[in-house]
């Protein structure tokens, strides 16, 4: 048995096909995997803002071009890069289990939000980490940031910036826990829908692969992450939308916490709610945070 991966030529890129041939190999040890790295738009452009050059799909599109031509047998990525719409003709096949779904900050002399002066410059190009930051402290100048986690946390050393807003998992896979100045909880930054978990994709039609990919699917994880971009995919929201979203499983339900803002930060919609069918939880929520008012807010961002 043989699969080939594609990947993006990144090193957290990867460490995520990595991690997934690791756990695959675990389960079916006569299988061999090999890897093919693809450049996207995403990596090429990075003069300009993601929402500006086309949000979701930018490190995607061309791993499943690659899948749809038979060049690979699957394609790992960032569940949040995904677009919430399957792609026809690919599925994703396993979702692993998730790590800490947990935005950061990582600043200069280790200082936390609160300790940064006044109007300091603080990197991220995400609509929804922008609005929790400004929500927390107006007064700060928020600065596009792209590139890789290396090239991102060198800009800090560097003084291109007093802090910047990464998420914890991308963080921790790379060994870089050290540089994490504060990790903010769910009351104050609500993450990205998908944010900490990783997509394996395969084409639809490929049920040997699809049977391979099952061994690592997590059940748990994948219900959270169900219910999180079901309310995003229920709010027609792409990344130029500052929508947030975290869900958790227990035993007998998905418990989810959703909200939309405004860019600015200072007008939030955000609501919890519990149900057994997380696909049905996340309509439901999110037709809750519009009747809250959530529908103005996405007209006016529109």
């Amino acid at each position: 048995m043989k699969l080939t991966f594609a990947t993006r030529p990144s090193a957290l890129a990867r460490w995520q096909t990595n991690h997934v041939i690791h756990l695959l190999q675990a389960a079916w040890p006569a299988l061999e995997c090999t890897e093919k790295a693809f450049t996207t738009t995403g990596d090429r452009v990075l003069d300009r803002p993601l929402p500006e050059i086309g949000g979701k799909g930018l490190f995607t599109s061309e791993l499943e071009n690659a899948l749809l031509a038979g060049e690979v047998d699957a394609a790992v990525h960032s569940l949040k890069d995904l677009p919430v719409e399957d792609t026809p003709g690919i599925v994703i096949a396993a979702i692993p289990e998730r790590e800490s779904a947990f935005d950061v900050l990582v600043s200069a002399n280790g200082k936390s939000l609160a300790d940064l002066p006044e109007g300091a410059k603080v990197g991220t190009c995400s609509v929804r980490r922008t609005a929790q930051l400004l929500a927390l402290r107006p007064d700060l100048t928020i600065l596009p940031l792209r590139g890789n986690v290396d090239t991102r946390v060198r800009k800090v050393q560097d003084g291109e910036y007093d802090a910047i807003v990464l998420a914890h998992a991308g963080l921790a896979r790379l060994g870089m826990q050290d540089r994490i100045a504060e990790t903010f909880p769910l009351n104050v930054m609500l993450p990205a829908p998908g944010q900490g978990a990783l997509a394996v994709q395969c084409r639809a039609d490929d049920e040997e692969t699809i049977k391979l990919l099952a061994a690592i699917h997590d059940p748990l994880t994948a219900d959270a992450v169900g219910a999180e971009r079901a309310f995003l995919a229920s709010l027609g929201g792409g990344c130029s939308v500052p929508v947030a979203a975290f869900a958790q499983r227990n035993d007998e339900s998905v418990i989810l916490t959703g909200a939309v803002l405004s860019p600015d930060g200072k007008q939030a919609i955000r609501l919890s709610a519990v149900d057994r069918d997380p696909h049905e939880l996340g309509e439901r929520l999110a037709g809750l945070v519009l009747e809250r008012g959530a529908a103005d807010l996405l007209k006016e961002i529109v």
